[in-house]
């Protein structure tokens, strides 16, 4: 397998450009998956509050035989938690479940700007970094406009920005944004979930056979060459190997190009969850 390329973010740290997601990846059947994926070389694992599976993740770290200095834990404070003092305890609740000192890496889920405390929220999470409780703070659905208000109110720049990204929501305007910041980006459903067939689509299965891979492979790729992390699920040994199996070939510029292409805008959105509507206060 070829070696995973590393991110290097604003604060001096280093990520694997690959991580394993975990949504819906809960209880016994959960931890085999994450335990198989810890074997077959994710090092980043990317939980939430809002998973529910917090325990099982930190079971996960306990059980794998590679050390914990060597796994990077990520997760995402939820939108009931954004008042400052709400946040600075879910953060240590949070690490209490999962059993670590730290956390490698923490969000804010949400920006929710109808409740309007994502400044307060991300005041706690540069305080929690001063604390130790934290390595590396980012954002996740941020726009440019809540970016700069945090920014601007905290003298802060979040080091990574998750945001939604696929072929049919390749959301390039915000990927933009957050390199002029110089924030990397993350992309949470890289594969489009359930209710979108982009693996299927011609143009993903005409390049897999093109460079001899997977589409799933194929959309790793592209975002890799956009300079986004892919945050990937995968049950299966087979489909976990292959999403890491991405730095041993290039797409074309022209390649590129065709994936952009599949971009349906706004209609694209998997959830048609849009980061100044979505409310999220579980």
């Amino acid at each position: 397998m070829s070696t995973i390329q590393p991110m290097f973010l604003n604060d001096g740290s280093t990520l694997p450009s690959v991580a394993f997601g975990t949504v819906n990846v809960k209880g016994a059947r959960g931890l085999y998956d994450t335990l198989h994926a810890i074997d077959n070389g994710y090092r980043l694992i990317d939980t939430s509050t809002n998973y529910n599976n917090e325990g099982m993740v930190g079971e996960a770290v306990k059980r794998s035989a590679v050390p914990r200095e060597e796994l990077l834990i990520s997760s995402k404070l939820p939108g009931a938690a954004h008042s400052y003092d709400k946040a600075i305890q879910m953060i240590q609740e949070s690490l209490y479940r999962i059993g670590i000192d730290y956390f490698d890496k923490y969000l804010i889920h949400w920006p929710l700007p109808k409740q309007g405390q994502y400044v307060e929220a991300w005041q706690a999470l540069v305080d929690a970094q001063k604390f130790g409780l934290i390595k590396s703070i980012g954002v996740s659905n941020f726009l440019p406009e809540h970016l700069d208000r945090i920014i601007e109110k905290t003298g802060v720049t979040p080091a990574t920005n998750q945001i939604e990204r696929h072929p049919y929501f390749n959301n390039k305007t915000l990927v933009e944004e957050n390199k002029k910041r110089g924030i990397v980006t993350e992309a949470w459903s890289p594969l489009g979930r359930e209710i979108n067939d982009v693996l299927q689509h011609d143009t993903i299965l005409s390049l897999a056979e093109k460079y001899h891979k997977q589409p799933a492979q194929i959309i790793g790729r592209w975002n890799i060459q956009n300079d986004v992390l892919f945050v990937v699920k995968a049950a299966s040994s087979k489909h976990q190997k292959e999403n890491l199996n991405i730095f041993d070939f290039e797409l074309s510029e022209e390649d590129m190009k065709q994936i952009d292409e599949l971009d349906k805008g706004e209609p694209g959105r998997v959830e048609g969850q849009h980061p100044n509507e979505y409310e999220e206060f579980d």
